[in-house]
C-alpha cells in the first residue's frame, strides 16, 4: 500500500534520528485519518530508560496531542516489530492497525518469537501488517550494528 509506505518512510526518519543519537535506529508514527499524531524513537541509553523505546514514545506523544490515553482508530508505524512490552503498550492504547518493517527475531511478538497479537484471552486486538520496507528498515539496523561493531575494534 502506498500510504503505509509512506507513513513507513515517517516511521524511518524517525530511526534515522536516533541512529545519529547513537541510540539503535528504531523509529515510529501513529496516524489518525491521515495525519501524523504521534512521532517517536529509542532513547533508552540517552534518558537512562528501558521503557524508552520507539512506539511507546509515539504512543506518549498521540496521547498528548489527543488528549486521551486511549487512541482508538489510530495507526502505528514502526520500523521494526514490536516486543513484548510495546505490544502491551499498544493494546493498552486499543490501537487498530500495527505496520512495520523489519521482523525482530529476537525479541518480536507477531510471530519471531511468539504472536502476542493473535492470543485470543487477551481484550484487545490490532490488525497488524509486517514487511512494509522491511529490507530498508533492516539495513538501518544492520549497519548500525555493523558500524559498532568495526568501531569496538
Amino acid at each position: 500500500m502506498l500510504d503505509d509506505q509512506f507513513f513507513m518512510r515517517e516511521a524511518l526518519s524517525q530511526a534515522e534520528a536516533a541512529g545519529c543519537l547513537g541510540e539503535v535506529p528504531v523509529g515510529a508514527v501513529v496516524v489518525r485519518d491521515g495525519v501524523v499524531v504521534g512521532r517517536g524513537f529509542n532513547s533508552p541509553i540517552g534518558d537512562h530508560d528501558p521503557t524508552a523505546h520507539a512506539e511507546v514514545a509515539a504512543l506518549r506523544d498521540a496521547a498528548r496531542r489527543l488528549g486521551n490515553y486511549r487512541l482508538p482508530g489510530c495507526e502505528l508505524f514502526v520500523t521494526l516489530e514490536p516486543c513484548a512490552m510495546c505490544a502491551g503498550a499498544i493494546m493498552h492504547a486499543r490501537i487498530a492497525r500495527v505496520v512495520y518493517g523489519a521482523k525482530d527475531l529476537k525479541t518480536g511478538v507477531h510471530g519471531s518469537i511468539l504472536d502476542l497479537f493473535a492470543e485470543p484471552r487477551l481484550n484487545h486486538h490490532a490488525e497488524v501488517v509486517g514487511g512494509v520496507l522491511a529490507e530498508r528498515c533492516g539495513r538501518l539496523l544492520s549497519d548500525f550494528f555493523a558500524t559498532r561493531r568495526h568501531q569496538g575494534k
